[in-house]
């Protein structure tokens, strides 16, 4: 089973960017995408670095993916989504309109935004050149192994996603703007304070979610240290990693150790929340009743 560092869903200073990138070229991690996944408004902070940084990363061995946007609504971002497959290397979709954009016939990946829920859309994705799928991260253990087998069948390399806050929506309107009495179009870039997202509470001030500009996603963090034996069991290629701004190398060591069977199952769990006690981890959506469970508070068992 290979690590996959997913694109970075924050927006984080050009600089703090670049050595994110540059620490991978060191990290025990298989494949790595790069991009803007989010806020097409962020792209242009960074965006003549992404040459470098993919130039880095194949140097040091590793796969490199570009993902698309996961909501194409401007003729730029349009522009933007066409001039991918320019770059060199695969691309990874998160909205199927970016197939519009890519030549056939195309190998690509497709990002775990995409609801690839059922055996059909699997197939007809594979017929149109995807090679590698993330799976949605709702999906239960049951669906990951009906897709894997069918993907196996079919040449096409699943992935699951294996640590960091979910990705739960994306909408037309930003939540950091609004939060900040402005508009979208005059959002000073207000997600930049929140480098990991910023906390939602309920009413009675209980964690509820996590804002980032567009985005919604989970307050807690997947974590998928008591799956990964059933994970493997069932065919899954690869876990995918979401970057965060603090401890993402030690993270991706861990993961690296724990798929070796070097690091026993729930030592990762542990250390995770013991240099940060106010996280939440969840792995519900594979397990358990609600994708909010956590198997580390139960007598779980592979």
């Amino acid at each position: 089973m290979e690590l996959t560092v997913g694109p970075n869903q924050f927006f984080w200073p050009a600089e703090g960017w670049s050595v994110f990138y540059d620490d991978l070229t060191r990290s025990p991690v298989d494949r790595v995408v790069v991009g803007e996944l989010v806020c097409s408004k962020r792209l242009p902070f960074y965006q003549d670095r992404i040459p470098d940084a993919i130039s880095k990363l194949v140097g040091a061995g590793k796969d490199v993916a570009l993902t698309s946007l996961a909501l194409v609504t401007l003729k730029r971002e349009r522009r933007l989504t066409a001039e991918l497959a320019e770059m060199g290397v695969m691309v990874e979709i998160n909205d199927l309109t970016a197939l519009a954009h890519l030549p056939e016939p195309c190998i690509f990946s497709v990002g775990p935004l995409v609801n690839v829920y059922n055996e059909g859309t699997l197939r007809w994705l594979a017929a149109r050149g995807a090679r590698r799928i993330c799976l949605p991260p709702e999906l239960p253990m049951v669906s990951v192994e009906t897709l894997t087998k069918v993907a196996t069948d079919l040449g096409v390399a699943i992935e699951v996603w294996g640590h960091g806050r979910l990705p739960l929506a994306i909408s037309g309107r930003c939540y950091h703007a609004r939060l900040h009495g402005r508009s979208k179009d005059n959002c000073q870039f207000a997600c930049e304070d929140d480098p990991d997202g910023l906390d939602v509470l309920t009413t009675v001030g209980r964690p509820f979610m996590a804002m980032n500009g567009v985005q919604t996603l989970s307050d807690s963090y997947a974590c998928s240290d008591h799956q990964i034996e059933i994970l493997r069991s069932a065919g899954v290629s690869a876990l995918r990693l979401s970057p965060q701004s603090t401890g993402f190398a030690a993270l991706c060591a861990m993961y690296k150790q724990r798929i070796a069977g070097t690091l026993p199952r729930g030592a990762l769990a542990q250390e995770v929340l013991t240099a940060n006690p106010r996280l939440r981890l969840s792995d519900g959506f594979l397990s358990g009743s609600c994708g909010a469970e956590w198997s580390g508070t139960t007598n779980h068992s592979p």
